[in-house]
């Protein structure tokens, strides 16, 4: 019920899931009447696997987490993730608040044991296809135990989504050497080059290897990943507004642009955030995808195909495995 459009476009988005994916049920919640009235207008009303449960309630965008958590019972949120915590569903998708979201989903889901703080994780497109990017708007301030734990899920999703064998894994600093960055980022490093995990540890990349690709995951703390993110959709759209702009200058360019239109359609696929749509809550017991609040049908519906991908794969309990068996150089000493 949340997001900028509404349950539109959440129902727009199911109609399209439901011809990706043919062995999947659904189940929305909110407002019975109004979405029972969106699905009377398509096909999907007669489907089997879609099924509507009725929320008296929903959180409202601007709402404070800790006002959504007070009146949560009764709203649509709260039934969603509560779905998932007694199994009824594999994994949760809302596009509405993700304070609220975020808050919900770890009272009643519950933190992995061991994680210090969950995280949001994007899928960032790069020159050499995709990484995973996180913190990207969880947690404002880390220590290196949560930058450690970030690296932990981060590989793990890598591993069990991605399919990547050995991830490559570095933290974002100001600079590659040594020396540089915070007190929190070093410690980090520090521990990350002695634990023994699935995974190889890059050390220190700057903001311009993010793009670049040069490794699989990239760990920062939220206030950073998120400023960089919406610096990157901000950049997207600048060059496709450009680039129209250009196109439409002359007679010639108009002309140049019918000739090269496979291209620049290749290129708007690149630059449309709706691809990679989908902030994926990692360290949480539960699958939990968060949709960008002004997203379409399309941005939506891969926002579901990532949810079922996470509940497929058992990322979390490679999460746990994995955060297990970290122990820093320090604490290793003293149990030996």
């Amino acid at each position: 019920m949340g997001g900028d459009a509404g349950p539109s476009v959440v129902v727009a988005a199911v109609a399209r899931a439901v011809l990706r994916h043919p062995s999947m049920k659904f189940i929305l919640h909110g407002d019975e009447t109004e979405i029972n009235a969106l699905l009377a207008k398509r096909w999907i009303k007669l489907s089997q696997r879609i099924s509507v449960r009725h929320a008296e309630a929903f959180v409202r965008m601007e709402e404070k987490p800790s006002l959504a958590l007070r009146r949560g019972r009764n709203t649509s949120m709260w039934h969603a993730i509560e779905a998932v915590k007694n199994g009824e569903a594999d994994s949760v998708v809302s596009c509405g608040n993700t304070g609220a979201l975020m808050a919900m989903s770890m009272v009643q889901l519950g933190v992995i044991e061991g994680i210090s703080r969950p995280a949001i994780a994007g899928l960032w497109p790069t020159m050499r296809g995709q990484s995973v990017v996180l913190d990207i708007g969880a947690n404002v301030e880390c220590d290196a135990d949560m930058l450690v734990d970030f690296a932990v899920m981060g590989e793990a999703f890598a591993r069990a989504v991605l399919g990547l064998e050995r991830p490559l894994v570095a933290l974002l600093n100001v600079g590659s050497e040594e020396v540089k960055g915070h007190e929190s980022v070093k410690a980090a490093a520090h521990i990350l080059r002695n634990v023994s995990l699935p995974m190889e540890f890059y050390g220190f990349i700057e903001g311009d290897d993010i793009a670049k690709g040069t490794v699989d995951v990239v760990v920062t703390d939220g206030f950073t990943g998120n400023i960089a993110l919406k610096t990157a959709e901000g950049t997207a759209k600048l060059v496709i507004g450009f680039l129209r702009l250009a196109l439409r200058r002359s007679l010639l360019s108009r002309l140049g642009a019918v000739l090269a239109s496979g291209a620049l359609k290749a290129l708007r696929r690149k630059l449309d955030a709706r691809t990679a749509n989908g902030g994926m809550f990692l360290g949480l017991n539960g699958v939990v995808v968060k949709s960008h609040g002004g997203t379409d049908a399309l941005g939506f519906a891969n926002a579901i195909d990532m949810a079922i991908d996470m509940a497929k794969s058992g990322v979390v309990k490679r999460i746990v495995a994995d955060r297990a068996g970290v122990v820093a150089p320090e604490r290793k000493a003293v149990a030996s």
